[in-house]
């Protein structure tokens, strides 16, 4: 985690009593839990700081006993300080200057990490999402832009809420069709945020006028770019790959409630990825 110091970036460091030791916060995932709510958590419950997961930064593998041990880390920048509750695991945090962390901290591959995140530019997350799981086809009658979300994607759909949060997302787009509103709904009531809805994005439209979706998502990285505040955007399977290309990155194909964070810096230009899977 970094923050602007009065002289130079400062790095969050958290001290283990048992160990006696300054490293970075990690901890280990819970059941259903993916490694960046992982991450966001344990920053939580050891420094009481809630963040905003930015870039990812490498994964380190070490031995553990008989054990190997891998931990993924990310830049974070601060969201809120509620402030920290010394306990049995971490009795103490400080921000350190960067020239004062690097050796502070007590393992060989933290200073490398923390390296890593401050040579990187700041960095802002735009995500591409498809909508969750749709009644099939074959079994609705009608427009097809009002077809709804299954059982199922309206559970991917809350689920989503948490993922969505970590990165900090509050700007929310998505095609006019049902079935993308609705898996937006839930994080937006969450977040208290209203839903974008564009007509380009939908499959009729997009395939009428394939360069308005590329105009709309070119449009909306520009936004994201100069406000600094991270956007979701979701679309359909046959109009997710326009959606990659505008936004600067390979098309790739998602499962529905799947996901990718484009990191993009000040200038709307990707500096990493991140794809998602659909958890469920």
């Amino acid at each position: 985690m970094l923050r602007n110091g009065r002289v130079e970036t400062e790095v969050l460091l958290v001290h283990r009593k048992r160990y006696n030791d300054w490293s970075l916060p990690k901890g280990k995932l819970n059941q259903g839990e993916t490694l960046v709510e992982c991450a966001f958590r344990e920053t939580l419950e050891e420094t009481g700081v809630e963040v905003d997961i930015q870039t990812p930064l490498d994964t380190i593998s070490f031995e553990v006993g008989s054990a190997l041990k891998t931990v993924s880390y990310w830049r974070a920048a601060v969201r809120k300080d509620r402030g920290h509750v010394p306990n049995t695991e971490v009795d103490r945090v400080r921000w350190f200057p960067l020239s004062k962390a690097l050796p502070k901290a007590s393992y060989p591959e933290d200073p490398l990490l923390i390296k890593q995140a401050a040579t990187l530019p700041p960095t802002t997350p735009f995500l591409i999402v498809r909508h969750g799981k749709a009644v099939a086809r074959s079994d609705w009658v009608g427009d097809d832009r009002h077809r709804p979300l299954a059982e199922h994607g309206q559970l991917q759909s809350q689920r989503l809420v948490s993922l969505l949060d970590v990165y900090g997302v509050r700007k929310i787009a998505s095609s006019t069709s049902t079935r993308c509103i609705q898996t937006f709904e839930p994080f937006a009531r969450d977040a208290k945020l209203q839903i974008e809805g564009w007509a380009a994005l939908s499959e009729e439209d997009a395939a009428q006028a394939p360069w308005l979706v590329t105009e709309l998502v070119e449009r909306l990285l520009a936004e994201t770019a100069s406000s600094g505040c991270a956007m979701a955007v979701c679309g359909h399977r046959p109009v997710l790959p326009l959606m990659s290309v505008a936004a600067g990155i390979t098309a790739k194909p998602l499962r529905p409630a799947a996901f990718v964070v484009v990191h993009i810096d000040s200038d709307g230009k990707a500096v990493a990825l991140e794809r998602q899977p659909p958890i469920m």
